[in-house]
């Protein structure tokens, strides 16, 4: 279904003054979490496509249903703010025909699985979008869900409430898993709790911004920030970007083809939660 605008795209809710502003520009990614603003549609973005009216993006809900909507100025919400979804530059690409974009082999016409009950949890939206963007074949393949936790301070409250078992494990991958960091005390604590049934595992970096490749960016590094100030902020001023946190978020994720773009303390590190979550199923 095909869901076509007016000239009026905030119709229907009060917008104010954000009317009369430009919407940011966001690229259509795969695995980005968008609104519809004139029906309340939400969901992960499946694909860009071209139609009879233009071009469109197809979002699937967590229920696994899919709609197209076209891309239309200021169509969208990110976060609840007005953006304008483009088409990406450029798409997550196999390194072989024959291999998905994690490299695994890709699988062509594979039916839909129902969701098996265990899970990978991540910190936060723009992990689930890294993992989509490389992993995201793969997952759907096995029938595997990821899940943001939107913070991992209450990582043993929400595994006591899932109840891991036999055939029911969870998999969470935290950011800045270093000794002596809240992070770490986490994991011990989530793994002494309810092991073998889940397994914690993490990366270095601050922020998950730090797993793309500066090379992917077509920059040197990443820039130092001092303690004091906002990470994601001092890295958009420090790079030029006149961008929100999303629309940054936005440009870096466009800019990962395949898991060649992802550091390896980040791309080990996924992959040792999806044989986890999937031991005794067999992956391809």
């Amino acid at each position: 279904m095909l869901d076509r605008y007016g000239s009026d795209v905030l119709g229907g809710r009060d917008r104010g003054s954000r009317r009369s502003l430009p919407a940011p520009e966001v690229p259509a990614v795969a695995g980005l979490v968008a609104e519809c603003e004139s029906t309340g549609y939400c969901g992960a973005v499946i694909a860009t496509e071209k139609t009879s009216e233009g071009w469109a993006v197809r979002l699937e809900a967590g229920n696994g249903a899919q709609r197209v909507f076209l891309l239309a100025p200021s169509a969208f919400l990110i976060d609840g703010r007005p953006v304008t979804l483009t088409r990406p530059a450029g798409k997550a690409q196999p390194l072989h025909p024959d291999r998905s974009a994690s490299g695994s082999r890709f699988v062509a016409d594979a039916p839909s699985r129902v969701a098996n009950a265990s899970r990978i949890w991540v910190e936060g939206i723009h992990d689930a979008e890294l993992v989509e963007r490389v992993w995201g074949h793969d997952l759907r393949v096995e029938g595997t869900v990821v899940e943001p936790m939107h913070g991992a301070d209450h990582l043993v409250d929400a595994l006591r409430a899932f109840r891991p078992g036999p055939g029911r494990k969870v998999g969470v991958l935290l950011d800045h898993l270093v000794p002596g960091s809240k992070e770490s005390r986490l994991a011990e604590s989530a793994m002494a709790s309810f092991s073998p049934y889940v397994e914690v595992v993490g990366h270095p970096f601050v922020d998950v911004w730090q797993a793309v490749k500066p090379a992917a960016l077509g920059i040197p590094a990443w820039p130092e920030v001092p303690r004091a100030e906002s990470w994601k902020t001092g890295v958009i001023a420090a790079l030029g970007w006149r961008l929100d946190e999303r629309a940054a978020w936005g440009r870096i994720l466009a800019s990962v083809r395949n898991y060649t773009d992802i550091e390896p303390a980040r791309l080990g590190r996924v992959e040792q939660l999806i044989d986890f979550v999937t031991e005794g199923e067999g992956r391809q």
